[in-house]
């Protein structure tokens, strides 16, 4: 085994200097940044649907799929009938990404998942068809083709604060949209009558309703906040990458890796884990490759998970 590792870290490392591998890693650091982004907003919206309310949701993807498709649209409206407009068209388009995904949510949990709850099993299945009828959807309408958004001038090129070091502007612009969404739902979560309606309806069902809350409509909302979120991370998913209608599927393994390794529905572990994973994908799949990087970034958090299965940092329920 030590010989085999030490071989592993001459491939990896062995082709550097010191001073351009710390070149490397704070490149590599930087251009994780958009990952992390990406991970955060899509790991918070299925950390309050399965943190919070143990469902499956295996359309997650989807959702995102949908919020960057809106931004596509948003896009095209805006080049082709406003083109005065569009220099700031990117921040309504995350609007209208997380309205989308946030109605359709609420849509599915009237039609599906309020059938489903105390049956997690049953809400994978049930949401696995969903996200096949999703993604079909999206391939009648929008083609099977991959499409993209035009960028606005202002979130293209990178900002140079030393020589050989380039850090991307979008990524930085993520960064600050999934700090600021962060913190709106925290708050929301934590320190709003809304979020302790959720908690209350988390932790006694029964005795919440018995005090005049209407845990029906906080399923509701719950879950589509949930898509929203979603939503804002397939419109921040255009900065970076094309759009297929299989996309969103691509990131649902990943997102379910995080909220498991971060602590079903802690906030804070989702942030960390969020993080640890995009940059040590991000590293790894430069010094590697793509199928490495995420092999032994999976071997790492299943490590961790055997020493401590609640994740991270685990919620602090009374039980």
């Amino acid at each position: 085994m030590t010989k085999i590792s030490a071989a592993i870290l001459l491939a990896m490392f062995g082709a550097y200097t010191w001073d351009e591998l710390q070149v490397v890693l704070i490149m590599q650091g930087f251009a994780g940044i958009s990952l992390f982004s990406i991970f955060l907003l899509m790991a918070l919206g299925m950390a309050i649907i399965f943190g919070q309310m143990k469902v499956i949701n295996m359309a997650h993807g989807e959702f995102m799929t949908l919020g960057a498709y809106a931004t596509v649209v948003c896009s095209y409206l805006s080049e082709t009938y406003a083109p005065g407009l569009f220099h700031w068209y990117f921040p309504v388009a995350m609007i209208v990404a997380f309205g989308a995904a946030f109605v359709l949510g609420f849509l599915v949990e009237i039609s599906i998942i309020r059938f489903l709850y105390k049956r997690p099993l049953d809400t994978l299945l049930a949401t696995w068809g969903l996200s096949m009828i999703m993604q079909e959807t999206f391939r009648q309408v929008a083609g099977a083709r991959e499409t993209s958004a035009t960028m606005p001038d202002w979130l293209m090129g990178s900002w140079q604060p030393a020589e050989g070091l380039d850090i991307p502007i979008n990524g930085m612009f993520l960064l600050g949209v999934s700090v600021l969404l962060t913190a709106a739902i925290t708050i929301n979560m934590y320190y709003s009558r809304a979020g302790l309606r959720v908690r209350a309806t988390v932790m006694n069902r029964d005795m919440a309703g018995a005090v005049g809350i209407n845990t029906r409509l906080t399923d509701r909302l719950t879950f589509a906040l949930g898509c929203g979120v979603a939503g804002v991370a397939g419109c921040a998913f255009t900065t970076v990458g094309s759009i297929s209608p299989t996309a969103g599927s691509q990131y649902i393994v990943d997102t379910f890796m995080v909220v498991v390794f971060g602590g079903a529905g802690s906030i804070v572990g989702t942030i960390i884990a969020a993080f640890t994973i995009a940059q040590a994908q991000s590293i790894l799949e430069f010094l590697l490759s793509g199928v490495l990087a995420k092999v032994f970034v999976l071997l790492a958090v299943v490590g961790v998970l055997m020493i401590r299965p609640q994740g991270l940092i685990a919620s602090k329920i009374r039980k």
